[in-house]
């Protein structure tokens, strides 16, 4: 079964926070663009085969930004970046 636009917009928006929560910018920015990327590849597919095997690639994809995110905060770098630096001022 394809899945619904709702589930496919709820699996943009996770990944899209999980890719918030990498401490390091060009972490985050890459697995925000590599979503925003996958994303629009598939944003015409109207075949359920194709939809639903794109859709559970993303939720593959889902749950290694998570276990990526765990591993990055308890062994990543303590020092910011200048682009972190940059935008907080």
């Amino acid at each position: 079964m394809a899945a619904s636009a709702g589930e496919v917009r709820q699996l943009f928006r996770a990944l899209l926070r999980e890719a918030s929560r990498f401490s390091n910018y060009n972490v985050r920015e890459y697995v925000k663009r590599r979503a925003i990327d996958a994303f629009h590849q598939y944003r015409d597919q109207s075949d359920p085969a194709v939809v639903d095997a794109a859709f559970k690639r993303g939720l593959q994809q889902l749950e290694i930004a998570r276990r990526q995110s765990l591993v990055y905060s308890l062994y990543g770098p303590r020092v910011k970046s200048i682009m972190d630096l940059r935008s907080s001022k």
